[in-house]
Parts: structure tokens; sequence; C-alpha cells
């Protein structure tokens, strides 16, 4: 058995850690290419949403390297996501490959069909080095999550442009190569360490926006078109609730502060949107007003075109911008694209959000001269 998996950001980290402890052979699917999505867009339907089109892209790349098993994680609600590993199954069969594919649902949809699937891609590991892999996996998860965040707060101050992203650059050529979770670990440690060291303005403040919308789309850079590197570059700080340590952390680790605060975000958004919809829309609403809260610029959804949940989502955003005072910015994504005038969308967003806090300044300078 050789199992693959979708490309999301960062997430093959974790995974390598855990069937690096196991034993067992994997196919890191390669990074993410325009020959990734064309692949995927002449095999699926036209109307099918992009997540679906590049992770089949994604598979036909695996498979071509010797993969065997498909590993995904499974969607509950009334999202499309929910139907991916019977949709696929079927594309890939006709294309003529016979692959076996695992779909994990979070355990509280049943718990003993979890453990049997999990069970199905273990092979015959004995429980306690499953459980040891398992921790060992959510490690490098959290520390892959910290380092990430560390690179969102070094690349807007940096000295130097270009520092952060070489050194992050390295570290990625580099994790591929690693074996077991104490090796990666030690690898993220060190790249942790060089980034650090690089040089930053202090007396910089930047411009704070929160990412906001489907995880698929927020999390895998090509395609967002790369949109936490853009807005770095252009000296603002970005701020991003939704990750693949938090997804672990509400559905499978049992952590139970984590979940809480996650659960009082939610309930604190019912004026607006009381409970889940499928996909991340819910979450989309909450992490917006909560954003706005925590004194954010401004915040920016993003979502796949055609993203029922999403959509949703983005009829309530006026709202909570009219009423939060804080400027909201919808990008929808397609494999037409364009990245010129995506650039364009985001400088112009970015320019009102900088005169925004100059007119705030303003209005605090005239009220602390009156008194």
């Amino acid at each position: 058995m050789v199992i693959t998996f979708p490309h999301m950001g960062t997430m093959y980290i974790p995974v390598k850690a855990l069937f690096d402890e196991l034993g067992i052979n994997i196919v890191i699917p390669p990074r993410i290419s325009k020959r990734t999505l064309e692949v995927g867009l002449k095999c699926c339907p036209e109307m099918a949403c992009l997540p679906l089109k590049v992770t089949i892209g994604n598979y036909v790349e695996s498979i071509k390297r010797g993969a065997d098993t498909i590993v995904l994680s499974g969607s509950c609600g009334p999202c499309r996501f929910g139907y991916y590993g019977v949709v696929q199954k079927e594309i890939l069969r006709d294309l003529g490959y016979d692959v076996e594919i695992v779909i994990l649902d979070p355990p509280r949809e049943g718990i003993k069909e979890f453990w049997e699937r999990v069970k199905k891609i273990t092979g015959n590991s004995p429980l306690y080095k499953g459980l040891r892999a398992i921790n060992k996996a959510f490690k490098v998860c959290e520390e892959t999550e910290r380092l990430l965040k560390l690179v969102l707060q070094k690349r807007c101050r940096e000295v130097y442009k270009g520092d952060t992203d070489r050194t992050f650059n390295r570290f990625e050529d580099k994790i591929r190569s690693v074996k077991g979770a104490q090796g990666i670990l030690e690898c993220i440690q060190e790249t942790r360490k060089q980034l650090e060291n690089i040089k930053v303005d202090n007396n910089k403040k930047p411009i704070k926006v929160g990412l906001v919308g489907e995880i698929y789309t927020i999390i895998e850079p090509y395609v967002n078109l790369n949109i936490e590197k853009r807005l770095g570059d252009m000296g603002v700080e970005v701020h991003r609730e939704m990750s693949v340590d938090g997804w672990v952390k509400y559905h499978l680790a049992p952590d139970i502060k984590f979940r809480r605060k996650q659960k009082q975000i939610l309930e604190s958004s019912k004026d607006y949107l009381g409970l889940c919809i499928g996909g991340h829309a819910w979450e989309t609403v909450a992490h917006t007003l909560n954003y706005s809260r925590e004194g954010m610029d401004g915040i920016i959804q993003i979502l796949p075109f055609g993203c029922m949940p999403e959509i949703v989502a983005e009829s309530i955003l006026p709202t909570i911008a009219k009423e939060e005072c804080i400027p909201i910015m919808t990008l929808v994504v397609d494999e037409l694209t364009g990245e010129a005038g995506y650039q364009t969308r985001l400088e112009a967003f970015v320019d009102l959000l900088h005169l925004e806090r100059s007119r705030r300044e303003n209005e605090f300078g005239k009220v602390l001269s009156w008194n």
C-alpha cells in the first residue's frame, strides 16, 4: 500500500510525520502547479468547484508516482465536499485508475467506523504505536502552524525584502526529505531560529487584515494566488484563524480549551448566523465578527466560485461591515481568475485601509485636542 492525499498548504508535513512513524510508504503530492489544474480541468465537470478540480489533479500526479490509496478527510452537512470521495473515485475509475479511497469522517460521526478506517490505512500496527504516531503528528501540526504564524509576522516587517520567503522556501525544500517526526520537529525549530534572527523594523505598525472563507481556498497558496505573500509584500500583517492545526484540535484532538474558545466565537455570531449550513460559512461569519472586535483594519473573504455555503456567508458580511464599521472585501477564485486584476483589487483594498486608519487617527487627534 502506497498512500497519497490532497495537497493543502503545509498539511503534508504532519501527514508525512504520521506515516513515517507508522512505517507506511507515501507519495507526497507535488506542489500544485498549472499542470495540476489542467489535469483536473480535463477530468472534472465544468461547474465543479475549484478544490475538486485541483485535488483530482493531485491524485493523478501522485498515482503516476506509485500511489494506490488516497486518504482524505470527510465533511458533514450540506456541502459538496461530502461527495468528493464518491465523485472522485468514479472520475479516477473512468480514467483507468483503480485506487482505494479512504475517507476519514470526524469521529463524532461514528467512532467505530472512524477507527475501522484508521486501521485500514495503518495496517497491522499495534494500537500503542498508532496512538504514539498520532500524538507526534499532532505535535508536528501544532509546531508547523506556529512557524507559519511567525512567517506572517516577519514578512510584513522585514528590513530586507525577501528574507522571510527565502528562509521558508529553504525549509519546504528540505522538509520533504527529512524522515520521522523528531527530525521534522528539529527542522521546524531550526527554521524558527532563522526566522527569529531576520532583521525587522520594530517601529513599523502594519495594516492588519483577517482572512476568512472556505478552508481549502484559504490554506492552499496556489488556489488563493498566494494572497498571504502578496499582502505581506505590501506591508500587511495577515491573520488567519482557519488552519489545519485548528481543524485537528476541533475535530480530532481533545483540546477542550481550544474547542471552548471556538464555540464561544461561533455563538457570538448568532444574531447573524447561528447554525452550521455546510462548509465553513458559520466560521466565516463568526471569525469576521471576531476580527472586527479584535481591532483588525479590514477583512478579506476568499471562496471558490459556486461554493454555496460561502455565498450565503457573503450575503451576510455587508451587514457586519456596516454595523461594525470595518471594510470587507470578497474574492471569488476559479481557474479563470487573472493575477493582474487580483493584484489590483488587493492593492486598492490596502490603500483604502490606509486611508481609513489615517481618518480614524485624525479624528482621535481632534478629540484629544478638544479635551
